[in-house]
């Protein structure tokens, strides 16, 4: 269900917020690769500091590298999305289960002020607002930045969230 109406024209630029997490190999290496991919369908490309969190979901793993970018793209949400994928295969991204560790992990966080539910892709991302390793690296570049659902900015979200096991990693890349 498309609820924002946004057109999207090859010629359109949109700002887009994406997360990126490793947990597996030369962590800081594989951001790199990431954030290299995506040129040249990203432009304006303005990272976060890295920041190591415990895993999530299936807590037997290693600890988590996660950043944020925000960028600006004229790809559709689609494309993107596809653009995104192609980037994790490219890096050597395998299959695996739910919340299990990778390589890579690319995620759209916000594309502009769009709500869309249409599989496979939900934006803004469903969980975003629960999770402190996508908030805190959201906060270091968007901190009133207003979800376009929950009407809260980044930093009113990050507030209701436990942020105690969250390090700086470093903070350039």
């Amino acid at each position: 269900m498309l609820k924002n109406h946004v057109i999207f024209a090859a010629h359109m630029e949109h700002t887009i917020f994406i997360a990126l997490g490793t947990n597996l190999g030369d962590r800081l290496v594989n951001l790199r690769a990431a954030l290299a991919a995506l040129a040249p369908h990203l432009k304006r490309v303005q990272p976060s500091r890295i920041f190591e969190t415990p895993p999530w979901g299936h807590t037997d793993q290693p600890a988590f590298l996660n950043m944020a970018a925000q960028a600006t793209t004229t790809l559709g949400p689609q494309e993107l999305l596809s653009t995104l994928k192609q980037a994790e295969a490219r890096i050597g991204r395998e299959p695996s289960f739910r919340y299990g560790p990778r390589l890579i992990d690319l995620d759209i966080l916000f594309y502009d002020d769009l709500v869309l539910e249409s599989p496979p892709l939900v934006i803004p991302h469903p969980r975003l607002h629960e999770r402190a390793f996508v908030l805190v690296p959201l906060m270091d570049i968007a901190p009133d930045f207003v979800h376009p659902i929950l009407k809260k900015t980044i930093r009113e979200l990050l507030a209701n969230v436990d942020t105690s096991n969250i390090t700086l990693h470093i903070t350039i890349l």
